[in-house]
């Protein structure tokens, strides 16, 4: 990205910041003059309270970790089976034949409706919830995947030929490169898809995580600290995204720069 494009997205990140802020401010002076009811949305200034407490006290780390463990894990195995089905099913078409409509059956399906049967047969641990979030994470990056392989110049692969690599070598030097920008942007996707339903898992069928801690605290009706756990929620989902964002940018900067 140019430094012009750059100094010209600072206001517009100041704008945003500054709309936030007024957000916050504008809520909480509703909460306090009494016309939004404090026990279902407490002010703001009560929830960054909360938020200081639960930073700063010793129960913070280990729901993260647990919710941060089942979301890479099940992110890793969904976008690995991904990737893989995909690169056959853009390469050959009998592979495509044979899966595509089990994909385009199982796709539009919302991932949430899948926590009751895989509830029945895996139970409630872990490899239910990483099941469910593997699912989710799956699809996005497949259809990419198959995309960016099929969408590979033609060209290319002659000259690979030519030069005498085999197709086994030809796909890692040639179709995976050129099918790298469009997976990477279906797991992007999936970052956030997974993070989702890790927390809808946690919140069904979770004794611990922040899924589980933000359903808990509806239930008992502490909802300063089920918003406090929602903003960290919020800051973990930022700050995920922005931190794919860069290693795109490193793994694939040619292609971005070409579209600058």
């Amino acid at each position: 990205m140019s430094a012009t494009a750059f100094s010209r997205r600072r206001p517009e990140r100041y704008l945003g910041l500054a709309t936030v802020l007024a957000l916050v401010l504008a809520l909480e002076g509703c909460v306090r003059s009494g016309s939004v009811n404090a026990a279902i949305v407490p002010p703001p200034s009560v929830v960054i309270a909360k938020l200081g407490g639960i930073l700063t006290g010793g129960d913070f780390a280990q729901p993260l970790a647990e919710t941060l463990y089942l979301l890479f894990a099940s992110y890793a195995i969904g976008c690995a089976l991904a990737v893989g089905l995909g690169l056959l099913m853009g390469r050959y078409a009998f592979v495509h034949g044979l899966f595509e409509p089990l994909v385009e059956f199982l796709r539009p399906l919302p991932k949430p409706a899948l926590l009751p049967p895989l509830i029945l047969f895996l139970g409630l641990g872990d490899a239910m919830k990483m099941t469910a979030v593997a699912l989710g994470v799956f699809f996005p990056v497949l259809i990419n995947t198959v995309q960016g392989v099929r969408g590979t110049d033609p060209v290319l692969l002659d000259v690979a030929r030519t030069f005498g690599h085999k197709p086994t070598a030809a796909v890692f030097k040639v179709v995976l490169p050129s099918a790298l920008p469009l997976i990477l942007a279906g797991m992007r996707v999936s970052l956030g898809l997974g993070l989702v339903l890790v927390i809808v898992a946690e919140m069904m069928a979770g004794t611990g995580g922040i899924g589980f801690l933000v359903i808990d605290m509806q239930r008992s009706f502490r909802s300063a600290d089920m918003y406090a756990w929602i903003v960290i929620l919020a800051v973990l989902g930022y700050g995920l995204n922005a931190l794919f964002v860069r290693l795109e940018r490193r793994l694939i900067h040619w292609s971005l720069s070409s579209t600058d």
